[in-house]
């Protein structure tokens, strides 16, 4: 059994609201400045954590220009660079991370990273990063995931590109080598990806695999419909891509929420979360108000003892203190045991 799952001081799990994480990525554009303004947006909007990408161009590739080096996919965001162009261009910068850490701290927001070398650790370890992400195209890097296994921390897994059993191979391999808290993320590896490649129902399927773990979804869909959707599925973490302004440009902008729109997922979410409740029939105490407006036998023109009802004294209308409508083909025909004003309702006692 793992244990809770807490960063920072704060619980999440199946019976708490999603955790919302703001991932930052490279829509700084380069600028510190901006870098710093995206934290306090972050935390404005209520999210709950903002999320760094801890990594260097050469700690990730090599300077080439030749096959897979290039990106030439002409649907990619990024087509045009290579991958060490383009891992430049979208790094944090090392030395603006204590920055971005304390102003995230001042600012009650929770910060932490996805690194991707393990060099990048041990400067998060520096900073006292409360909690690690693995990304899906690392979440095969057993140096790097015995690294983060090893700091004790709790550690968020992406599962995008991998089949059920490279999942499994990651898991148990944290499990063994010491990660007691652990988060697995739905995610689609495709930027933007399209909702129809969200496959939810594999949440459920993954809590059922991993009861001990925590679900969530790394979204990369336009606006927030599917991240508000995988809570009823199970999702209690939810990652997306933030920035300030899409029309700012940057390499995650496209597929990344603005400000405003922050806001309402962490809204939504919530509400999604409140609306599950339990399994319930019958009628609960705020709805008690509402049963005059229910159907029931009423008798609707003025019936003297011992007259016949018909359809045309007694009927099914609101509001709904008469008996069920259900009754009606029985007490048609009945007799009426007393004189009877319209717009009584109709009770058992009035018949004979």
């Amino acid at each position: 059994m793992s244990e809770p799952f807490i960063i920072d001081g704060k619980e999440i799990g199946h019976n708490h609201p999603p955790f919302v994480i703001a991932e930052m990525s490279g829509n700084h554009n380069q600028s510190l400045e901006k870098a710093l303004e995206i934290v306090e947006s972050a935390a404005k909007s209520g999210a709950h954590a903002i999320k760094l990408q801890t990594y260097t161009a050469d700690g990730l590739t090599i300077d080439a220009s030749h096959g897979l080096f290039n990106i030439e996919s002409k649907n990619s965001l990024w087509k045009g660079y290579n991958l060490y162009q383009l891992y430049q261009k979208a790094a944090t910068p090392w030395e603006w991370h204590k920055e971005i850490f304390d102003l995230a701290r001042k600012n009650n927001i929770i910060c932490f990273s996805s690194p991707f070398e393990t060099k990048a650790v041990d400067l998060l370890e520096k900073l006292a990063a409360p909690a690690y992400k693995i990304a899906s195209f690392e979440n095969a890097d057993r140096e790097l995931l015995k690294a983060v296994a090893q700091t004790g921390k709790p550690v968020i897994i992406s599962t995008g590109l991998s089949t059920l059993a490279q999942i499994d191979d990651t898991v148990n391999f944290l499990y063994n080598n010491g990660c007691k808290q652990l988060s697995v993320l739905k995610c689609t590896s495709n930027y933007p990806a399209n909702p129809s490649d969200s496959n939810l129902l594999t949440i459920p399927h993954l809590q059922n695999i991993y009861p001990d773990a925590v679900m969530g979804l790394s979204d990369h869909t336009p606006g927030i419909g599917v991240a508000v959707a995988s809570v009823a599925l199970g999702a209690r973490i939810i990652e997306k891509h933030f920035t300030l302004s899409r029309a700012e440009g940057g390499v995650d902008a496209a597929f990344s929420l603005e400000p405003h729109e922050m806001g309402n997922l962490v809204i939504e979410s919530q509400r999604a979360f409140e609306a599950l409740g339990k399994v319930h029939y019958g009628i609960i105490e705020s709805e008690k108000g509402s049963l005059q407006f229910k159907r029931s036998l009423y008798v609707v023109k003025e019936v003297k003892t011992g007259e016949f009802f018909t359809s045309e004294n007694l009927r099914v209308i609101r509001p709904g203190d008469g008996i069920e409508p259900k009754f009606l083909d029985i007490v048609l025909g009945m007799k009426s045991s007393k004189n009877i004003n319209a717009g009584t309702p109709f009770s058992w006692n009035l018949a004979k």
